[in-house]
Order: C-alpha cells, then structure tokens, then sequence
C-alpha cells in the first residue's frame, strides 16, 4: 500500500461515516475495522501492517475532519502495555475478543504487577494462582494500580510454582475486574487525588482461556510488557515543544518580567534535552512497531521522569508566588480521575504530580541498573537469590 492508498482509505471511511452525524463509538468502531486505528497492527486487528510512522498522516486527517479519537489518555494502560502484549502471546481468540473493545476505550484496562512487598523487585511477588478447574484461583494483593476503579481488565502476573526460583514460577493472566473477590480500594497522593489504588484479590477464578503464554512463562511476558510501558511513558509521539518543555516555553514568552539570564540558560538547556529525547523517542517506536522493544525503552523512561521534574521545578521558580497555588476551586477534596491531564492543571499539580514519574512505570534506580547491565554492557549485581526456590527465600 501507498501513502496515497492510505489516504484514499482514510477518505472512504469519512465518507461512509461521516463525524458530524456519527454516533462516537460507532465511528471509532468503524475506524478499527477499516484498519486505521494503529496501522502498524496486522490486518483484522486494527491495523494494515504499514510502517507506524505512517500513523500520524492518518491522525492529521481525521483531526482535521472533526474525527473524534480515542481518549488516549483515559486507556493509555490498555494501549501502551496490554495490547501489545495480547499481540505478541495472545492466541488467535485473544486477540480477536480483546483488541478492538481495548482501542475503542469501551474496556478499560489497568496493571495488577507491584505488590506491598514486590515493587522493584517484582520477581518477587507473592500473589497465588492455583490450578481449580478449567481456571485458577487467584489470592493476593496488588499495589500502586492505575485506573482500577474505572477498569474491566487488568494484565496480571502471579506466582503458580512456588518451588522454582522466583522468575522462573510466574504465569501472566488477563483478569476480570468485574469479578467476585476483586476489591478496588483508593490510595490519596500528595496531590490529594486517588488516580492509583490497591487491589485485594480473594479467591478471584481466572478461566485458563485467559492466561497469555504459557504457565511460567510470566516473566518472559511481563517483560515485553515492561519494555512497552517505558517507550509508552518515556518515548511517547508528541510535537516539538510538547509536553512540559512547551508549558516552560510558553511561560516564559508570556510573562517577560519573570526571565533571567540565569533561568533562560536553564530553559534552553532543558528545552534541547527534551528535543533530543523527543527525536529519540520516534526511533525507539519504529523498533517497537517492528516487535523489538528493548532495553533502551528504560532510558528513555529516565529521561522522561528527570526532564518533567526539571522542568516542572523550572515552571514554579518562573512563576514565584503563583506557582505555589493550588487549584483552589478543587481544594484538596479526593477525586478520582479518570485520567492524568498533566498539563491541563496549574503549575503547583504538575510540580507536586512530576514527584511520581520516578517511581511510576519503574523506579529510576532500577532503570539505571536495566540501561548499565543491557543497554552498557556493564557487569550485574551480584543476586544472592538468583537459583533459590521461591519459597525458600526470607520475605
């Protein structure tokens, strides 16, 4: 197919479904269908098996026809970590039952991984799945989960052999959260906000129809899935002056009394960091596009939490006294988003909400040991634990 043939693509489907009189959901449903909704996803699932970098003439297309999107925000989980896992172990059925309801946003998904005593260390968790029936019977607890109050599925990791070492003894699932046992509880964050949760799993049965991969392949898994969500977090598409460095850069053009020497060395330092991983970040999606999400993603994830930190400190010191407000017309009364709109809110939410990006997604200690050990080629730390039976090591 030709850039041309695409475009004829994106004009027919405008044409039988025209934005101004379609109803939302039956206009992105028919987006899918016609291959227009990643078109980089093998065709029947979305896509027509064309280079990603052709996506973004297709977004420009219908942005300019009015087209409504998928609030990609609201379902980047399921976007930017399930479904590219689905794609890459998800058999036949999978897919087909999963992909299409996960991109339209009509099935919101979260991440059942960190655990109170597995955050770093997510090899380690302790949550248990057992053989019951044509299922298996899932008990544990699960931390610091995005979305879970607004989600139907979750990509789950539990241990189903306690007697191997423990990334050896994992089986990754595609759980329900409409199901029995499954209890969403709200954690408040400095913001005042509850955007993550805990979540108590109590005898929670999983038909083995949703298991992705092989049972103890759950590290092999989940690690596709890791390496996904930090080019998804950290190499996300996005504009030049995107993000927070075009926040930054458009306060500082605004209000001209607030500039220094010193602080316009500061923002134009940042400002060409941000550029570089920008562009950096459009080389690792093509990888991704092509099956190959490596290690690299990790650094970028880095980048990522450092620069919105930088410059979201950046922004306040601009702003002085107003940088210390805080939306006072939400006050601190918990609410829970149904998504992050980072840099819709003022510039005390971005400061106090950039603390996070350096837990979120793995903590920034453990992606400097992922960019040294595989991307460096520098020596590992030495793992005590490495070839001991799960059950054995003290927890």
């Amino acid at each position: 197919m030709t850039i041309d043939e695409l475009r004829e693509r994106v004009r027919e489907l405008l044409a039988d479904h025209d934005p101004a009189t379609t109803d939302r959901l039956e206009f992105l449903r028919a987006r899918y269908d016609a291959g227009l909704a990643w078109v980089h996803y093998p065709v029947g699932h979305g896509g027509l098996g064309l280079d990603q970098s052709w996506h973004s003439e297709v977004e420009r297309l219908l942005a300019e026809a009015g087209a409504p999107d998928n609030n990609p925000r609201a379902i980047g989980i399921g976007l930017g970590m399930a479904a590219p896992t689905i794609l890459a172990f998800g058999t036949e059925d999978q897919k087909q039952r999963f992909l299409r309801p996960l991109w339209t946003g009509e099935e919101v998904w979260c991440q059942l991984f960190s655990e109170p005593g597995a955050g770093s260390d997510l090899a380690a968790l302790a949550t248990r799945a057992v053989p019951d029936g044509d299922g298996w019977r899932v008990n544990g607890q699960k931390v610091w989960t995005s979305s879970a109050h607004t989600a139907r599925f979750a990509i789950l990791v539990a241990r189903t052999d306690p007697d191997v070492p423990k990334h050896r003894g994992l089986t990754y699932f595609l759980c329900d959260m409409t199901d029995p046992g499954v209890d969403v509880r709200p954690l408040r964050q400095i913001t005042g906000e509850a955007e993550f949760n805990e979540v108590f799993l109590t005898d929670v049965w999983i038909p083995d129809t949703q298991r992705l991969g092989d049972v103890g392949q759950g590290w092999a898994v989940a690690n596709a899935t890791l390496n996904n969500e930090r080019v998804a977090i950290g190499g996300r598409e996005a504009p030049r002056e995107g993000g927070m460095a075009g926040v930054v850069a458009d306060v500082w053009r605004d209000r001209p009394e607030l500039r220094t020497p010193a602080l316009h060395d500061r923002l134009l330092s940042l400002w060409v960091e941000s550029e570089v991983a920008r562009l950096t970040g459009a080389r690792l999606r093509q990888k991704l596009a092509q099956g190959q999400p490596g290690p690299e993603g990790a650094a970028m994830k880095l980048t990522f939490a450092r620069l919105n930190q930088e410059l979201s400190g950046l922004e306040v010191e601009l702003l002085g006294e107003e940088g210390l407000r805080y939306e006072s017309d939400r006050g601190w009364t918990m609410v829970r988003p149904d998504e992050v709109d980072f840099t819709g809110r003022d510039a005390g939410y971005r400061y106090l909400r950039a603390k996070g990006n350096s837990i979120e997604g793995g903590t920034s200690e453990i992606l400097r040991n992922i960019v040294a050990e595989r991307v460096l080629g520098l020596p590992g730390e030495h793992r005590v634990d490495k070839d001991v039976p799960w059950k054995e090591i003290p927890r």
